[in-house]
């Protein structure tokens, strides 16, 4: 995905966080010069690095906000690579974003964190707060959904529900998921796509090895939430987050649908608002007063 044009950001602060198997990589930070009370920990898409969410933490920045980028296992600054000899799926990813927020309550005691992701990320976050509801005081979802097969319209409803099982077998065939070659994703574990088709297949989230019920706990989340759809988002329709929202019936909810109107470019799409984030920006900050 290209950057924007823009003026040059500067780097970023970060932390190093350590997972307990060895697996290490970067916390990237952004805060503006008056950070409030209430920071939040994104999870960026499948395969989309932290760096790609610079411009919207930035944004973020200068309305005052505190923003951490997390970095999925296997990407940039991560200290491992997807091979046949090297897997994981939703339940190390789970360990990982637990890793980043004890790093935060390390750095910042005083702070309390949301948590909130896009696409996947979203997906993970929703996973995070059932296994450690007390950590976040929070949750955002941008541009995501379930990805049941389901719950798409036309020929993509087909197109997911053979992806589901072509994904996971290429991912069995090759030792890892080789997403830069089909146009899915990036380089993945063939855990981690093994748990997606699991989900895309079924309907629910029952990830492999991880020590709680995921089903159970997801109705049990009771946080603050802001659900924002982009209109054109065809990874994420309508019913597809429904049936993501429908797993967290005790969310204290606001919801928003972002028009094509509102992007310079004429589309509000799953990756196209990375360039321009002011129209998720604002809704964010917006509902983040309310809940201060």
């Amino acid at each position: 995905m290209p950057s924007p044009s823009a003026a040059p950001l500067p780097a970023p602060e970060f932390l190093r966080v350590a997972s307990g198997d060895g697996h290490e990589a970067q916390l990237l930070l952004a805060a503006g010069t008056a950070p409030g009370p209430v920071g939040l920990l994104w999870l960026p898409a499948l395969g989309v690095p932290a760096r790609k969410y610079r411009h919207f933490a930035a944004a973020l920045a200068e309305c005052g906000g505190s923003v951490a980028l997390h970095e999925w296992r296997g990407l940039e600054s991560s200290n491992r690579r997807a091979a046949r000899d090297c897997n994981w799926g939703y339940a190390e990813l789970l360990r990982d974003i637990a890793a980043s927020r004890a790093a935060l309550a390390a750095a910042f005691p005083s702070r309390r964190w949301i948590i909130g992701g896009h696409s996947l990320g979203a997906q993970l976050a929703a996973l995070a707060l059932a296994r450690d509801p007390a950590d976040y005081a929070g949750y955002v979802l941008v541009g995501s959904g379930h990805p049941w097969w389901r719950t798409f319209p036309g020929w993509h409803k087909a197109g997911l529900f053979a992806a589901a099982f072509w994904f996971r077998a290429l991912a069995a065939l090759c030792g890892y998921f080789p997403g830069e070659r089909t146009g899915f994703a990036g380089r993945e574990a063939r855990g981690v796509m093994q748990d997606w088709a699991a989900s895309a297949r079924g309907g629910d989230y029952r990830p492999a090895r991880i020590d709680f019920d995921a089903q159970a706990r997801l109705r049990e989340v009771a946080v603050p939430a802001l659900a924002l759809r982009l209109r054109s988002d065809a990874y994420a329709p309508a019913a597809s987050l429904e049936h993501l929202l429908a797993k967290l019936p005790q969310l204290q909810l606001r919801r928003d649908t972002i028009d094509d109107g509102e992007f310079g470019g004429g589309r509000a799409g799953h990756f196209e608002w990375l360039r321009e984030p002011e129209p998720v920006v604002r809704r964010i900050v917006e509902w983040l007063a309310g809940i201060r």
